[in-house]
């Protein structure tokens, strides 16, 4: 095959090929009483991006979602609907639905075991006791899927968890989140553009 049937077919096969889809999960509790609770950084994260692209959530199967194209990629952000603990059902469907593979998702979330607004991005891991993490590895059946652990600290006192996990930031907290919520834009941005490991590489503990 000649230079130029060679790359006939190169441009032909690019053509045919489907848009990269990727499935942006933000994890929280629906409610007005949840909107600026610690739990819910993976709502306020992916609000935030929203915002910025001008983007509109839709009320769909088992949660609200929003797309967004850049690159010859697409991103569907899904925020469940169906409460923390209960947020692999509409991973398991938006998954299905789209046709998107595990490695193509990434999963938003707090995390009580990092500094406040620390960044952790991993390509697979525990539950970390972690009810919605525990209830999409139960129905995805692996815990191999990257997932962005965002840092609330565990700044409370004994037998206050709960409290503090579905407490409001603190004044403090706030000055410092809108720097950490244009981060992680731009960790979706690289996820679906550079790939994982170029994400991981870039911005973990930054």
């Amino acid at each position: 095959m000649n230079w130029f049937l060679k790359l006939f077919a190169t441009k032909e096969k690019e053509q045919s090929d489907p848009m990269k889809k990727f499935l942006i999960v933000g994890l929280g509790n629906i409610g007005a009483e949840y909107v600026n609770t610690r739990h819910n950084i993976g709502f306020k994260i992916l609000d935030f991006f929203a915002k910025k692209e001008s983007l509109s959530f839709q009320t769909a199967k088992l949660g609200d979602v929003a797309e967004f194209k850049i690159k010859g990629r697409t991103l569907i952000f899904l925020k469940p609907n169906t409460y923390m603990n209960l947020s692999g059902k509409a991973v398991k469907y938006w998954m299905d639905k789209e046709n998107i593979s595990k490695e193509n998702i990434l999963v938003i979330t707090d995390d009580l075991n990092l500094s406040f607004g620390s960044i952790r991005i991993k390509p697979r891991g525990s539950d970390g006791g972690h009810n919605g993490l525990k209830n999409i590895q139960l129905l995805l059946n692996t815990v191999d899927y990257p997932r962005y652990r965002f840092g609330i600290s565990d700044a409370f006192k004994k037998g206050k968890q709960v409290d503090y996990v579905l407490g409001e930031w603190t004044d403090e907290e706030k000055n410092t989140l809108i720097e950490r919520l244009e981060i992680s834009s731009q960790i979706i941005t690289s996820f679906a553009l550079a790939g994982l490991n170029e994400t991981m590489n870039q911005f973990n503990g930054k």
